[in-house]
């Protein structure tokens, strides 16, 4: 009996999150026939989204069993959102490992899934400036996006207005404004914080521009403040791709999911082309291949680059896209300096406030941002704040000495009000951060896994340096008692799960992996389009430019496609 002939799609999408959901959304909205390829299950809400769950239903109390943390998600369980409302979010460490350095450690954190991160990220939604796209023309560090802000600013609207992002208007050049739905309210923390840094260091406090909805959006209620976002969202009042763009992609009739997709690799034709993909069936093991007119890697920016590296054959020795070397450098994830704050003493209070806001304020970039003023020679590039002022739940009853009716007296009656401020930082792009393939270690399903070899360097240090000299002034101005200093040493990399580059873009081959069109050169129907293909990272969390990178991506598809150019 003759073998069936596979379908052959007019594209095929790695990867089901944030750059995934929206490639897939473009092309199949404009008539595209779409497969998209996920490496993990589907999460169902009613089994899976614990938001609403309290500590007393929990077999652990909300502790979770850390002997099993321990033993299967060492590396998953440093992120906060990996506890025991939401392990089933992150992956098995076991089947999954990685390398690196014993003096460079690295922590990936990873979700496989139908929606990757987006079910539990932190939805902070900002647009990256000139300052981000031609950083090197004003501080002749490294290379410019090919790209300009100008050319991006029509996909971060389309992206904004379809997802929602609240936010609030402020009219400054280093952080563009967007299509904002109303602004969640400040706390009383954080409005007397405004009140104190606006007028001791003239910094703009905002509050966190963040893809919850403040009002109803496109079918989808506001947010009801529950505050636990990263357990998921039973409303769907913040962004996630099951909930957003895949049922988009869907409606069109011309989506098809497949999960438990593993992919290895990309499967090329003797003439250069992309022609699918082989991957394995993650509960089977089956090995199997995908055919489509145009591959899209949207699996993350470390999961994109390992494809690609592990895409060797004859006509690409060193993976496809790699043949000038430049595939896996420039590794960028933002450090961080954490764990500065105290009490409030003025807003003590015996009446506990309703609100459970799942976003705080935030003070964008001002060092190095153009104000002379505000420029630091001692480093290159600038950082941006964000805190939050909030009543303590019930942590500040371990503390108190009483027991019996007076504990639980002073626990009700005596609701301390902390303030937390932090600060996050730019990584240069360097060709000494990098990843490659670890050929004697293999994960579960036998693809080789990645070597990841990342430091921060002496200009994330003196920028620390500045950070927490910042942070310090901020909380010395704030009049706060039991105050706990921010740490001096800086995140581990991969800490803030922000890893960008690997795969960037450019329009010399020599310099970079794919063109301003996010298609590996060389190569005309093969196309990245997440976190790896970052030239710079500024001090800005990236997944709204990965979202409207990739919107564009889409679109640029499907116009190739259109002129015969694939």
């Amino acid at each position: 009996m003759p073998t069936p002939q596979r379908d052959t799609y007019d594209v095929l999408v790695v990867g089901s999150g944030a750059s995934g959901g929206w490639v897939a959304k473009e092309v199949a909205q404009r008539g595209l026939r779409v497969a998209m390829l996920e490496a993990g299950p589907p999460r169902v809400p009613t089994r899976d989204f614990t938001e609403h769950v309290w500590p007393y239903q929990l077999k652990f109390r909300g502790f979770g069993n850390q002997q099993e943390l321990l033993r299967n998600q060492p590396v998953q369980r440093m992120c906060y959102a990996c506890d025991e409302y939401s392990h089933q979010f992150f992956v098995n460490d076991l089947e999954h490992p990685y390398t690196f350095p014993e003096d460079k450690p690295f922590l990936w954190i990873r979700g496989r899934q139908v929606g990757g991160k987006t079910f539990c990220w932190a939805r902070e939604s900002y647009r990256f400036s000139d300052n981000e796209f031609k950083a090197a023309t004003r501080d002749g560090y490294g290379e410019d996006w090919p790209i300009s802000y100008q050319e991006l600013e029509p996909y971060y609207d389309r992206v904004e207005d379809f997802i929602g992002v609240s936010g609030s208007h402020e009219r400054l050049p280093q952080m563009p404004d967007g299509k904002f739905l109303p602004p969640m309210n400040l706390s009383c923390g954080g409005r007397l914080a405004k009140q104190v840094i606006e007028r001791k260091f003239g910094w703009r406090v905002m509050p966190d521009r963040v893809a919850n909805l403040t009002v109803p959006h496109r079918g989808r209620p506001a947010c009801h403040y529950c505050d636990q976002c990263q357990r998921g969202c039973f409303t769907a009042s913040y962004f996630n791709s099951p909930s957003v763009t895949l049922p988009a992609a869907a409606k069109t009739g011309k989506f098809t999911l497949v999960s438990d997709a593993i992919v290895s690799h990309v499967v090329m034709d003797a003439g250069g082309r992309a022609k699918g993909v082989g991957y394995i069936d993650r509960v089977t093991h089956e090995h199997r291949e995908a055919d489509a007119r145009v591959v899209v890697l949207a699996a993350g920016a470390l999961e994109s680059t390992r494809i690609l590296l592990n895409s060797k054959s004859t006509s690409f020795p060193q993976g496809v896209g790699n043949h000038e070397g430049v595939l896996g450098h420039y590794l960028m994830d933002h450090f961080t300096i954490e764990g500065g704050g105290g009490l409030m003493p003025e807003l003590r209070s015996s009446k506990r406030e309703p609100v459970g806001r799942p976003c705080g304020f935030l003070i964008p970039k001002y060092a190095n941002a153009g104000d002379e003023r505000n420029r630091n020679r001692d480093f290159l590039r600038g950082y941006r704040f964000d805190g939050d002022g909030s009543q303590e739940l019930y942590g500040h009853a371990f503390l108190l000495p009483e027991f019996g009716d007076a504990w639980r007296k002073r626990v009700r009656e005596e609701i301390p009000y902390y303030f937390a401020l932090g600060a996050q930082g730019e990584c240069l792009p360097r060709p000494d951060n990098f990843v490659a393939l670890d050929r004697n270690k293999k994960d579960a399903w036998g693809i080789p896994v990645l070597h990841i070899h990342a430091s921060y360097a002496e200009n994330e240090r003196t920028m620390a340096k500045a950070m927490r000299k910042d942070v310090m002034a901020v909380l010395d101005a704030m009049k706060l008692t039991d105050v706990s200093l921010p740490k001096s040493e800086l995140s581990v990399f991969g800490k803030n799960i922000h890893e960008c580059g690997t795969a960037r873009m450019g329009a010399n081959p020599k310099k970079s992996v794919v063109d301003r069109n996010c298609r590996v050169h060389g190569v005309r129907n093969l196309f990245v389009t997440d976190g790896a293909v970052f030239v710079t990272q500024g001090c800005y969390e990236p997944t709204l430019t990965i979202m409207a990178i990739s919107a564009r991506a889409g679109e640029q598809i499907t116009l190739a496609a259109r002129r015969g150019e694939l």
